[in-house]
């Protein structure tokens, strides 16, 4: 009996192991490709930019000719009663007339003030908005991946923090039941070393928590199932090479905000060409070719029937409209303005944020290597602390304080080097060079 137990506990355990080499392990790679092949809100702006592409055609700039095909079918019965000049009447009941026409026709503006050049060419600019809204999507959500999945590995470093300080208070519990056992230490001190253990528990339940709905957290963002168990590196790796000057250069060029602004004004611009296309006239050809057939049972003509060409042209120009093209053509100039002030305002902005941003980066640098070195003094200094409280020469609140000055310090180095990749992402995001 025991060995079919023993043969049952090393099948679940080899299981168990098995279970947990198959969990997935995510890279920051990993979960940016996902991202751009499953996020929504990056598919609906891929969406939109479809819709702008294919805008983008000369039939849509009304450059091309109109053909339709129409056909009239008209058919009545009716009492009918003619009097001629000469006196003559005649009359006829459930008289019928017939008549059926059919052709093709094509109209074709031929020149409106050049304002089909203009509206193609701001379809071609409003197809690139479309391509800079995108890029705009595409960034703010990896960096919304990307500061999403390093939290989860900083959480998961300070999991490891927690745990660890479980591990030194299960110490410092058992050494105070011995020492209490052997009469050295009062019951007191084996209470305060339970209280503290509780406590650790208590801390690492909740940081377990926050991991868990942080994944669930990720998981949405990468629009798949919520409940898919995953893990992420160990380690957050902070590019410390970020020069400002670089930084700028990029944004200046690259920045999806600022190129969108741009992009606007330039539409404007072919806004008030379109306008003042009505400054001259509208010229139109027509052409078709018809057939047309008529039956009437009373009247001069019984039959009739006509094929032939037709063609023509029409033209116009607007001599006054109230002064409405002159009202028209202010506003679009005044909207041009607004672009030039915009693109200023957007790029005082932008370069104000990299400035802001990247101070805050280099003072995060700063941070990582203080708390580099104050978690392994830290942890010097919980070292000794346990051993002197092995010997008994210290007291239980000095060993708490150094275990969890230990803790603290594990979790703010943790934090430093989190919080400088938030300034380099931002940073990159800024300069529309975040990689994706």
């Amino acid at each position: 009996m025991n060995s079919k137990n023993t043969f049952r506990s090393l099948i679940l355990f080899f299981f168990c192991i098995i279970k947990m080499n198959a969990q997935e392990i995510l890279t920051v790679e990993d979960v940016v490709k996902i991202a751009l092949e499953n996020n929504y809100e990056i598919k609906i702006a891929s969406n939109n930019l479809l819709i702008d592409k294919t805008n983008v055609s000369p039939g849509n700039a009304t450059m091309l000719p109109k053909v339709t095909a129409t056909i009239v079918d008209n058919n009545s019965v009716q009492n009918s009663s003619q009097t001629r000049q000469d006196g003559t009447e005649t009359e006829l009941d459930n008289a019928k007339n017939n008549s059926l026409s059919y052709g093709i026709g094509l109209d074709w503006t031929i020149f409106d003030g050049l304002r089909m050049f203009a509206r193609l060419d701001q379809l071609k600019e409003l197809q690139k908005l479309g391509e800079a809204q995108l890029k705009l999507t595409i960034i703010t959500k990896i960096s919304d991946v990307n500061a999403t999945y390093f939290d989860l590995v900083q959480q998961q470093q300070q999991l490891a923090a927690l745990d660890s300080t479980i591990v030194i208070s299960n110490q410092r519990l058992t050494l105070a039941q011995n020492r209490f056992t052997i009469g050295k230490a009062s019951k007191l001190e084996v209470l305060n070393a339970q209280v503290d253990l509780n406590t650790d528990k208590v801390t690492l339940l909740r940081q377990k928590e926050l991991f868990v709905n942080t994944k669930i957290l990720l998981n949405q963002i990468l629009a798949r199932d919520a409940n898919i168990d995953f893990k992420v590196v160990e380690k957050i790796v902070v590019d410390n090479e970020l020069l400002l000057p670089q930084l700028s250069a990029l944004a200046e060029k690259q920045n999806p905000q600022l190129e969108t602004q741009i992009i606007n004004k330039r539409v404007s611009e072919l806004q008030l060409k379109q306008i003042k296309a009505g400054r001259y006239p509208n010229i139109k050809i027509n052409t078709g070719y018809n057939f047309s057939e008529s039956q009437s049972s009373l009247g001069f003509v019984s039959q009739s029937a006509s094929k032939g060409l037709n063609y023509g042209f029409s033209a116009s120009l607007n001599l006054f409209d109230g002064f409405a093209q002159n009202r028209n053509e202010k506003i679009a100039k005044i909207q041009i303005e607004n672009s030039k002030i915009t693109i200023e305002q957007q790029n005082l902005a932008l370069h104000s944020q990299l400035s802001i941003s990247y101070q805050t980066y280099l003072t995060n640098l700063e941070l990582i290597a203080l708390e580099e070195k104050n978690e392994a003094i830290a942890k010097q200094n919980l070292n000794i602390t346990l051993d002197k409280f092995r010997i008994g020469t210290i007291t239980t609140l000095e060993f708490r304080t150094a275990q969890l000055n230990y803790v603290n310090a594990k979790v703010r180095y943790s934090n430093a080097q989190f919080q400088a990749k938030l300034s380099e992402i931002a940073l990159k995001e800024l300069a529309g060079n975040l990689s994706f």
